[in-house]
């Protein structure tokens, strides 16, 4: 994990994305005085908007404190493909923790991107928004019987989607995979827009909006209280860690890595040479490609993950990676045209078992923590969301346990 106080913004992303569209982040506010609140979030990327927004539509007393300008750390680098497969099939999940626990933890990715989706149609701010369906298109050692094999369990398990042979992936989509599975109900969008979206609607029902670092953490059994770089406190009932793949010391798991990915965004493409529902597309195997379309009209293309850590030493493989990128783009959709506009990269947290790390930090029971989303990032924090708004109001339930942040790995 990335060191707390050494690492800024910058250090979890490099180049530029093509995000934000020229907006600018929430105002925010230095501390002045020492204050009191029932919630603090620290951190004020989508993990930290969307735990606000909720938090203060629920009535509650809630500041978001953040040393940079909010989003523009990890979510600034996100691909904001919001699907509610995980990295981990459903086949995979089913030999570490049985079919039934597997489907359920499937069937609430699916409730999060469908409750993202009414939340953000509901608030009707612009963020690019759009429902989206899913091609996970075979590739590597993952051919035509996996993902039939995976496709049955989802039908067992009641998800939506179907099957494709090679000759109706080629002749519906133009894609030459021997086969994929076809799914509703994910969706893509602007990160940064939702992300400052969903902080100025929480502003907007009195929600705080600080500009400061925190440097301590000082757990009691009624509250923590929380050392700033300057000469005042926080104190709160509870404090929401959203500071993505900058945990503090204390915030430990033994399933959990960091690692970087590379994307790029292509110039817009002509018209009707994009695939023919925007579809999201990502490959059926352990490092995997990724790729949607914009709203005006672009490809991004994202992958080439590797165990990188240094910001220096991921941004150096910038250009190498955007170069296979391309490569891999054109065999893909060869009516591509593969002219870069955007390229970066960025940090990305990664579990043992493919879900995200939310809930209590042992030994600390006011201090929540979320991070290690893998490729869900915003879907799981959505999940994230809603998970610790219940945990704060005292109010758990034992599915949350699937997300321990000091379970063990499932893997021998």
């Amino acid at each position: 994990m990335l060191d707390t106080f050494d690492t800024v913004q910058a250090d979890l992303h490099g180049g530029r994305a093509p995000w934000g569209r020229g907006m600018r982040a929430p105002n925010n506010s230095p501390l002045s005085q020492s204050i009191k609140t029932d919630v603090l979030v620290v951190g004020g990327g989508i993990t930290g908007s969307l735990a606000t927004q909720h938090l203060a539509a629920r009535g509650v007393d809630v500041i978001v404190v953040d040393r940079e300008q909010p989003g523009l750390g990890s979510t600034a680098a996100s691909t904001a493909m919001l699907q509610w497969e995980i990295d981990c099939t459903l086949g995979e999940l089913t030999e570490f923790y049985g079919f039934e626990r597997a489907a359920q933890l499937y069937r609430r990715s699916v409730a999060a991107v469908q409750g993202l989706t009414a939340l953000v149609e509901g608030l009707g701010f612009d963020c690019a928004f759009r429902p989206r369906s899913t091609l996970y298109i075979s590739a590597g050692e993952a051919g035509p019987s996996a993902l039939r094999e995976e496709q049955l369990l989802r039908q067992r398990a009641g998800l939506p989607g179907m099957a494709l042979d090679h000759r109706d992936l080629l002749s519906r989509f133009g894609i030459d995979r021997a086969a994929a599975i076809l799914s509703p109900g994910s969706a893509d969008a602007d990160p940064l827009l939702l992300s400052w979206g969903l902080l100025r609607d929480a502003q907007a029902r009195g929600a705080r909006l600080i500009d400061a670092m925190v440097t301590a953490y000082h757990d009691a059994p009624g509250s923590v209280t929380v050392e700033t770089d300057g000469p005042f406190v926080i104190e709160a009932r509870h404090v929401i860690l959203a500071t993505g793949y900058v945990m503090p010391d204390f915030v430990r798991s033994d399933i959990h890595r960091t690692a970087s990915s590379w994307a790029i965004a292509t110039v817009p493409q002509a018209a009707g040479t994009l695939w023919p529902g925007g579809e999201l597309i990502w490959e059926a195997s352990e490092t995997y490609n990724y790729a949607r379309t914009t709203t005006d009209g672009r490809i991004i293309i994202g992958g080439g993950d590797d165990d990188t850590v240094d910001p220096a030493a991921r941004d150096n493989k910038m250009p190498e990676k955007s170069e296979k990128l391309v490569e891999d783009l054109v065999k893909l959709w060869p009516a591509a045209n593969p002219a870069i506009d955007f390229s970066w990269s960025g940090a990305f947290g990664e579990t043992d078992d493919g879900l995200p790390l939310i809930g209590a930090v042992p030994g600390m029971p006011r201090i929540l923590a979320a991070y290690g989303y893998g490729g869900n990032g915003i879907t799981f924090s959505f999940m994230a969301s809603r998970i610790l708004a219940e945990l704060c109001a005292g109010q758990r339930q034992d599915w949350f346990d699937a997300f321990a942040i000091d379970r063990p790995s499932p893997v021998a």
